[in-house]
């Protein structure tokens, strides 16, 4: 009956003693809208949202003024400073742990850096174990940007603006930075115009790399090849011949009459030698004689024997 407000449902007391008429209120306040529904990563109960707190939790974050871990590499200890600057390495910054004690090593990085313009900082010695990861660093480290590397056509044009039939090596799974180091050095000495490295399972320029081509580095450039045999090819098709150094090679280095034209030379790593992949693509196989008992010679020195063979062509 309308106004009989003792019927069922039609007055509803709280606890507290607050009527409410209905449930009219409640119903119109639970069908209101709640906005745009949240990103999967914003919504708690999703496993997007716990995918991202777990990266956050774990992420270490990077300091104010900080070069990120991956853009730079780290040369650590006095003698080490000192042969990355000797041996020309883009150095950015020489860092110096407070109190660390002065010596000709010190006293020689802080005449090169300032002849050089390099930033001299002085930090914590913890700051210096962070950034440097524990190495052993004797309260000075050196931080390197990340080398920039050229691009395989690059090489031909190099050869091609200094009026002179290409000659470039490759290398192939070379995993040890000094051997590649090794390379550059013999590549500056004996006028090939770059070296060229896989982007995968091979050896980068590295600090160590930097050290052992002795400066050389800064004068030839080295490229990456995202797939080593397909660059190869692509050499050929410029007109290169591709020749590879192996044991088993068909023709006698000192015997290789095709130096003097565009040449690519293809160098293993000493415990496998070349892929098979990369040994058919090769036009030719060269072998390097050797005495008897030795069999093989590592990546840094064979380039270095087959180069210094080619020059002598080429100059012939």
């Amino acid at each position: 009956m309308a106004g009989n407000s003792s019927r069922r449902g039609a007055i509803k007391k709280t606890g507290k003693g607050n009527p409410t008429a209905g449930s009219g209120g409640r119903v119109k306040r639970g069908l209101e809208g709640r906005g745009p529904t949240p990103k999967a990563k914003d919504r708690e109960g999703h496993i997007a949202y716990k995918t991202r707190k777990r990266a956050e939790k774990t992420a270490t974050p990077r300091r104010k003024g900080s070069p990120a871990k991956g853009d730079v590499d780290w040369v650590a200890g006095r003698n080490s400073v000192v042969e990355a600057l000797r041996a020309q390495m883009p150095v950015s910054a020489v860092y110096v742990a407070e109190g660390a004690e002065r010596d000709g090593r010190l006293r020689e990085v802080f005449r090169v850096a300032a002849d050089r313009g390099i930033s001299l900082l002085e930090v914590a010695r913890a700051e210096l174990d962070r950034l440097t990861d524990g190495a052993v660093h004797q309260g000075l480290a050196a931080r390197v940007p990340a080398y920039e590397y050229a691009h395989p056509d690059d090489l031909l044009d190099r050869a091609s603006a200094a009026g002179e039939k290409p000659l470039i090596v490759a290398l192939d799974s070379v995993t040890d930075p000094r051997n590649l180091g090794a390379v550059v050095r013999s590549a500056a000495g004996f006028g090939a115009h770059g070296v060229l490295v896989p982007e995968r399972r091979s050896a980068g320029m590295t600090a160590s790399a930097w050290k052992t081509s002795a400066g050389a580095a800064a004068r030839v450039p080295v490229a990456q090849a995202t797939n080593l045999t397909r660059q190869l090819k692509a050499y050929q098709a410029a007109g290169c011949m591709v020749v590879g150094l192996a044991a088993d090679g068909d023709v006698s280095l000192p015997t290789f009459e095709l130096a003097e034209g565009p040449l690519v030379l293809v160098v293993g790593s000493e415990g496998d030698g070349l892929s098979r992949l990369v040994a058919e693509t090769c036009d030719q196989l060269l072998s390097i004689p050797m005495a008897t008992g030795l069999e093989s010679l590592n990546a840094g020195v064979a380039a270095s024997v087959a180069l210094y063979a080619i020059a002598q062509r080429r100059s012939g």
